[in-house]
């Protein structure tokens, strides 16, 4: 019995292998096209992806005008996911994200009209202009993949991105995104200055927008949900998992400790990053590379504190 389980495990695992190895040129595509549009910023777009192939939604936090919503706009592109953008102002309410119940004068009925949050992937620029009530409007989407109209439920589309922009706080007219929205984004990432030569390309190559509009389409809806499915099959050792939970108690030291929920997220951005490299088990260098990006926010830290917290967890497995 044990030789026949032995058996099947070891067919199983080399279908999952060869099922993730189909994926893995579509993958390094992906990169390369996006980083023809986003120039310089290849860890930007690696996490960006990752952050995808996880399930989990993204935040961009940097001053107007540095690309943030031109990735947006590539990421749609290239998986060929139905997309809208929500510009986000002060007097925005709920209704204008989720939708709205509308007498229909004919069938002498409410119905429901949908919001532009019925789409796969949303952009939510400058989502920290508005209230916080109207902010809380995304909670339930970008949690459960659905939306809670008058005791009605609605799904949303599969897979559902929420690829959300914000402005640094010192700028007026903002509002700081509560802890509980900002526990919804599995990662937050700033694209920040080009470097010298990125910008001096921008001044000199096509628009942005010529070179998106030329973009190809690599992943369909399909390949997406199976590429989240496989994720799930990465191989997390027990040493990587111990490095995770190391991480995580040396943030609970402080007021704001990374909670379970943070730890989850770590652990499947690990997988994802993993993905992108090509492999079919994560590593402690998988572990690094996601985490700032996914622990920063959750425990009230910047990106290079957050960093040096990490360097004082030894890697010793």
């Amino acid at each position: 019995m044990w030789e026949v389980h032995k058996k099947q495990q070891t067919v199983n695992e080399t279908d999952f292998e060869g099922q993730l190895a189909v994926f893995f040129p579509k993958i390094k595509q992906f990169l390369f096209e996006i980083n023809q549009i986003i120039l310089d910023k290849p860890q930007q777009t690696e996490l960006a992806l990752a952050a995808l192939l996880a399930g989990g939604h993204v935040l961009f936090e940097d001053l107007p005008g540095l690309g943030k919503t031109t990735l947006s706009h590539a990421l749609a592109k290239l998986t060929g996911l139905s997309f809208n953008r929500i510009q986000f102002t002060n007097d925005m309410l709920a209704s204008d994200v989720i939708g709205i119940n509308l007498f229909n004068q004919k069938i002498q009925q409410f119905e429901f009209k949908q919001g532009p949050i019925f789409t796969q992937i949303l952009l939510a620029d400058e989502i920290n202009r508005s209230s916080p009530k109207t902010q809380s409007a995304l909670l339930e989407a970008m949690e459960e993949g659905s939306v809670t109209l008058d005791a009605v439920h609605y799904r949303l589309p599969q897979p559902f991105w929420v690829v959300a922009t914000q402005n640094p706080l010192f700028q007026s007219g903002t509002y700081a995104l509560p802890e509980s929205q900002l526990d919804r984004f599995l990662m937050r990432l700033s694209l920040g200055y080009p470097s010298r030569s990125a910008e001096r390309a921008l001044l000199t190559d096509p628009s942005r927008q010529s070179l998106l509009s030329e973009l190809p389409e690599i992943f369909s809806a399909q390949d997406l949900l199976a590429l989240q499915q496989l994720r799930q099959q990465i191989e997390v050792s027990d040493a990587v998992l111990d490095y995770i939970l190391d991480l995580a108690e040396k943030t609970r030291t402080g007021l704001q400790g990374l909670s379970t929920r943070g730890v989850i997220a770590l652990k499947n951005a690990t997988q994802a990053y993993a993905m992108i490299q090509q492999r079919a088990f994560a590593t402690t260098d998988d572990v690094q590379a996601v985490f700032a990006a996914v622990v920063a926010h959750r425990i009230g830290l910047s990106e290079l504190e957050t960093q040096q917290l990490m360097q004082r967890v030894p890697v010793s497995y």
